[in-house]
């Protein structure tokens, strides 16, 4: 059994938590240079199929690993120039399983999912749990409320605060205001954080115990008030919901409960294949906290995964101002062989979920556009330039045809000003795209990681707001694929729950997971070949880790996800059903059964 060897000083969570939200190893890397070999004992993994990913040797039968990287790839006669000189251990476990390379998720948060996973839940659909059955799911507004009001009516302290995660707005029907909060409670202070991850709802309780005052707020873009100018309970969009975290963070997120929550993700995303994960928004919870938490977390033990954090620009420019920079440059002297920080992250929009992402004409069917960070491209551009210029790795939040289109003319303005080759721009979720945009994508060079709930999940909510045909062809996978724009695909975790197969099975059929099974857009649905691209490889250069993770390739981290069957040889509505029976990362193997439960840690 494992043991947590978590060695952060709670005084510094602590810290970090009370203030919640405030060599370039972000650019586009050069090719690492060759490791001097230290192979001393090798272990030969034996499958029944080994699908490497790497175009080459599609196909293999076993796979040499010695001090944590691949050797060789082929059959197990192919290793013998390796194992008739050195001492060799054949490893048969895995004689009737189908070894992928570990599954890479190229846009998640790992931490704030941890954090909101174990939280007193909303969530419309059921979310899994690793160690237990999974919440069931809230499907009406009046279980909602229902639910809301029994986690509060089971909190022993009266005075205590409650954060729920997970209220969907579209699914319930209902923008929650303070006087529907005040329905569960109206003397605890209650936050309901809601599922998109970009907007709080508060009671009448909350605003009393944290004396929030419509003068204190009147700056704070996203914060609602009433017909009489008063506090509505609504806090839409970032800066409004930093101002709440800011005021209640100490109160609702306990610093002891961290090192558990990181481990809660951890061994959901090792249930799901994943060895590789990105950290895309890195420093958006506490820039100390988070450094102290990542590099305690990679160099133990007990965690199965690599982290690759992408920093978020705006914290690091409130913390640093004009040093911001090369503050998130020094972050790569902590580099470790789980640990690789790389990028820089903006927002273009709004979000898809909650229906705030920048529209462009004909807008929503009622006739709103939603939300932008940015006015212009030529706004968005100048927040950018100086990264550009110090050659980062730039990924976008951008979902709404306007927020695309902004993020696609801000990267031809920085083109234009400064040319780079390689820059690996990368637009993240892509939720309302058009054909052109698509073909202004790959003429710019620009790279795309799609979340794939936005279909299988989304698009029966979202289609009367939207239209049938966007809703349809959100995250146009087919058309990039056509068009050769180098695609992933994403939970976005804790959007909704990291799961590569069940989000490749959405790029094959394109199907909802409702009960009559949709089908949407159909012409936009790529072959399981491409699909299993977009977990492994193509993800794993979307976060400029491809040299790395990705493929089963001689020199690379031997990192696998073992499978009972091959996704690409079942029927395509089989994929997501397919059981991940272990990983290896490194070499180690970890079977499935191993995370199944919390572990002791200190």
């Amino acid at each position: 059994m494992r043991k947590f060897k978590f060695k952060i000083k709670l005084n510094i969570i602590c810290i970090g938590l009370c203030s919640l939200v405030t060599g370039t190893a972000y650019a586009v890397q050069l090719l690492d240079p060759p490791s001097t070999p230290k192979v001393t004992n090798i272990t030969v993994f034996v499958a029944k199929k080994i699908v490497t990913m790497d175009p080459a040797i599609p196909n293999a039968t076993a796979v040499a690993v010695a001090d944590g990287r691949i050797l060789s790839v082929g059959s197990l006669a192919d290793m013998k120039p390796w194992t008739d000189k050195y001492p060799t251990q054949i490893n048969r476990e895995f004689a009737n399983k189908v070894i992928y390379p570990g599954f890479v998720e190229p846009h998640a948060h790992p931490l704030l999912a941890g954090i909101l996973f174990n939280k007193p839940l909303l969530t419309p659909s059921p979310m899994p749990n690793p160690w237990g059955a999974a919440f069931p799911g809230v499907a009406t507004l009046p279980a909602a409320l229902s639910q809301l009001k029994k986690y509060s009516d089971d909190i022993k302290d009266p005075t205590k605060p409650l954060l729920a995660w997970g209220y969907d707005v579209v699914a319930m029907g209902k923008v929650p205001d303070r006087q529907m909060l005040d329905q569960a409670s109206s003397t605890r202070p209650i936050i309901v954080w809601d599922i998109s991850g970009h907007d709080m709802y508060v009671n009448s309780a909350m605003i009393k115990a944290y004396d929030i005052t419509p003068e204190k707020v009147k700056s704070i873009p996203g914060v609602g008030l009433d017909e009489n100018g008063q506090l509505n309970g609504r806090f839409l969009e970032i800066p409004a919901l930093m101002f709440i975290m800011k005021l209640a963070g100490k109160d609702i997120l306990s610093a002891n409960e961290i090192p558990r929550d990181y481990l809660y993700i951890n061994d959901l995303m090792q249930q799901a294949g994943i060895t590789t994960s990105g950290d895309l928004a890195f420093g958006s919870l506490n820039i100390e906290m988070e450094t102290k938490l990542a590099k305690a977390f990679t160099s133990s033990a007990v965690g199965d995964l690599r982290i690759v954090p992408v920093v978020y620009a705006e914290p690091f420019i409130e913390k640093y101002g004009d040093k911001a920079i090369q503050e998130a440059q020094n972050l790569s002297q902590m580099d470790n062989d789980r640990l690789i920080f790389q990028g820089v992250k903006f927002y273009s929009d709004g979000g898809y979920l909650p229906e705030t992402m920048r529209m462009e004409n004909p807008g929503y069917v009622d006739g709103s556009l939603g939300s932008s960070n940015y006015k212009t491209a030529q706004d968005f551009a100048g927040a950018m330039r100086p990264w550009w210029d110090a050659g980062f790795h730039i990924h976008i939040h951008s979902n709404g045809d306007k927020g695309n289109q902004n993020s696609v003319n801000a990267l031809q303005l920085m083109l234009d000003a400064k040319p780079r080759f390689d820059h690996r721009y990368t637009i993240n979720h892509f939720g309302i795209p058009s054909t052109a945009m698509v073909m202004k994508i790959k003429t710019l060079g620009a790279v795309v990681s799609a979340n794939m709930s936005y279909i299988s999940e989304r698009a029966e909510l979202e289609y009367p707001a939207l239209g049938m045909d966007r809703a349809s062809y959100a995250t146009r996978l087919g058309t990039l694929v056509r068009s050769g724009v180098v695609t992933s695909i994403h939970s976005d975790a804790p959007v909704s729950a990291p799961s590569p197969l069940k989000e490749a099975w959405t790029a094959v059929t394109r199907k909802d997971v409702y009960k009559d099974g949709k089908v949407w857009a159909p012409a936009e649905a790529v072959t399981v070949q491409d699909a299993m691209k977009m977990i492994t490889i193509n993800a794993a250069y979307t976060l400029g880790v491809e040299d790395k993770v990705g493929s089963i390739e001689a020199g690379k981290f031997a990192d696998f996800a073992v499978l009972d069957q091959d996704p690409q040889t079942v029927p395509a509505l089989k994929i997501k059903d397919v059981a991940v029976f272990a990983t290896v990362i490194g070499g180690k193997v970890v079977p499935v059964s191993e995370t199944k439960k919390p572990r002791p840690f200190r």
